[in-house]
């Protein structure tokens, strides 16, 4: 029979519904009977023992909340009756680097089908990219996209452009506007892509952004590293850039950037200066020719074998909910403990979003310097937070409350579900580049498109992304692989939802049988054998993070 209730940790004193339960309804978890002193949807939890004011709230084995009233047992858990709180943390000498590698026999010897890159990296896709020092250059990448994209073959589903034809035939016949209401439009698929010139080219991807100039200099370093952890990115075959000229992110810059990630960077690179070059006509001509010269060269390239070491998988969270630390994070958890037992890399980012679980990972890094300077960008974020009457105890969304993440500490002791239990190889500032298997913590906002933009300039090649009330989040050159923490949204939201955790919830799958799961989809995605739901609907999320507040 399926369970109506979990404890997550031994020592926790708030007990999680699995199902919507009713005031007066007695449930029993290990042999103790609570009666519920309210309605308790499920996702949210309930007090395993009676609290006073002031009473430490546990879950996860940490604290992640403090009583500000009396909470009998059985009373549910509420944003009325519980504030943000998280134990503070210090660095110690001792490192707690021992870890329980999983069993990976059955992974071991597997390979992906990726495309290999001079410096030794390997892709998971081969894209080409035209990119925009300043935003001054957005409109001509529109014009480049128009001009190149469809004849090419990478055309968007047109469904919703024939929609919108049907409703203008019945306007044009005098239809009032609720028969057009409640017209019933066809839904062909009115697929745009044709035959790929170039089969061996995912696409042109556009990296369109509001950056370059204005904002502080150290606004447009960071950006210039952004980008050139795009263009240097393993499923980058190269990339065409159109530079207005007098911006502050100098192409320069952008040229330091890339060395310092790759010293013997040998992709083909375009770099157009409009204010050199003079007339648009001009400037879009080189950009149309250079961006078809390069296609032809990205062509050339063609899926060989990889070792699954040469997998670098993003991890990230959003929309997130009241299972995702007990189903989908914890399962892609395993999911990157079995990747760096084969040797691969894993990236856990979203700084305010470990909150509470500090001294933990702090404790993992393998360095006590590491160690300190995970501290350093946790509280120095932090305190800027503070400055301007934020902190991440506001991180949590109306979404996430909503649905049982009511402190930021119960949000990210499940998040940080997701980096698994290995060792913390290395802490890297926004945006730093990966250059050590195992696993990376990254500073990034909790803003799931901000991470996820930054994750992949760090060099992930795939990125897991768990949700429990539906994202469409995607990225233009990296696969993000989108997972439910529970069935109704799988069944739900079928078209932006790829795996579904929820069998965890429902005690059909153990977190260890999902993880294993994940990882085989994870190979096939890789090997180009799966389109995901983000790529196929040309979900091309992309937000460089200013180094101001962003949570």
């Amino acid at each position: 029979m399926k369970k109506k209730v979990l404890k997550v940790h031994e020592d926790d004193n708030v007990v999680v519904a699995l199902t919507n339960l009713s005031k007066n309804e007695t449930v029993s978890l290990n042999g103790q009977d609570f009666t519920l002193q309210e309605d308790v949807a499920a996702k949210h939890k309930f007090a395993a023992t009676e609290l006073q004011t002031g009473d430490s709230i546990i879950m996860y084995g940490v604290l992640v909340g403090k009583a500000q009233s009396l909470i009998k047992k059985g009373g549910l858990i509420s944003t009325a009756n519980v504030k943000h709180a998280a134990n503070d943390f210090e660095i110690s000498e001792k490192r707690n680097t021992e870890w329980k590698k999983p069993d990976v026999s059955k992974f071991s010897g597997r390979t992906f089908m990726g495309y290999h890159r001079p410096n030794g990296e390997v892709g998971t896709a081969n894209y080409w990219l035209v990119i925009p020092m300043v935003f001054c250059e957005n409109r001509n990448l529109d014009v480049l996209q128009e001009s190149l994209v469809r004849d090419l073959g990478y055309g968007r589903n047109r469904k919703y452009k024939y929609q919108a034809q049907q409703l203008i035939d019945l306007y044009k016949t005098g239809k009032s506007v609720e028969d057009i209401l409640n017209a019933d439009i066809r839904t062909e698929s009115g697929d745009e892509q044709g035959k790929r010139l170039f089969p061996n080219v995912d696409g042109i991807k556009f990296l369109n952004h509001e950056g370059g100039c204005g904002g502080t200099r150290q606004d447009a370093q960071a950006l210039c590293g952004l980008l050139a952890g795009y263009i240097t990115h393993p499923n980058c075959a190269g990339a065409t850039v159109l530079s207005l000229g007098c911006q502050n992110a100098q192409v320069s810059i952008l040229e330091e950037e890339i060395k310092k990630r790759d010293a013997n960077f040998a992709k083909p690179l375009y770099i157009l200066e409009q204010q050199k070059i003079g007339m648009e006509s001009d400037l879009l001509a080189a950009a149309i020719k250079h961006t078809f010269a390069g296609l032809i060269l990205a062509n050339q390239n063609e899926r060989q074998p990889a070792p699954l070491s040469k997998l670098c998988i993003g991890l990230e969270c959003g929309g997130s909910d009241g299972f995702s630390g007990i189903s989908a994070n914890p399962a892609i958890g395993y999911t990157s403990d079995l990747l760096v037992g084969l040797g691969g890399s894993v990236i856990l980012s979203e700084f305010p979003e470990l909150c509470g679980v500090e001294q933990g990972l702090s404790d993992r890094c393998v360095q006590v310097d590491t160690a300190k300077r995970f501290s350093h960008l946790m509280k120095t974020y932090n305190a800027r937070a503070v400055a301007v009457g934020s902190g991440f105890d506001m991180n949590p969304s109306p979404g996430n409350i909503k649905d049982g993440l009511i402190t930021d500490a119960i949000k990210s002791a499940g998040a940080a579900k997701k980096g698994g239990t290995s060792p913390v190889a290395d802490v890297l500032d926004y945006p730093e580049k990966v250059t050590k298997s195992g696993l990376n913590l990254l500073c990034t906002p909790g803003n799931d498109v901000e991470s996820t933009t930054a994750e992949v300039a760090s060099g992930a090649n795939v990125v897991l992304f768990t949700t429990g009330l539906g994202t469409p989040t995607g990225n233009p050159i990296a696969p993000v692989i989108k997972l439910s923490s529970n069935t109704v949204l799988y069944n739900k939201m079928r078209d932006i939802i790829d795996i579904n955790t929820g069998t965890i919830i429902e005690g059909e799958e153990t977190i260890e049988q999902a993880g294993e799961r994940i990882l085989d989809y994870v190979i096939k995605v890789a090997s180009g054998e799966l389109e995901i739901s983000a790529v196929r609907h040309g979900q091309d999320d992309f937000i460089p993070w200013k180094r101001g507040v962003s949570l």
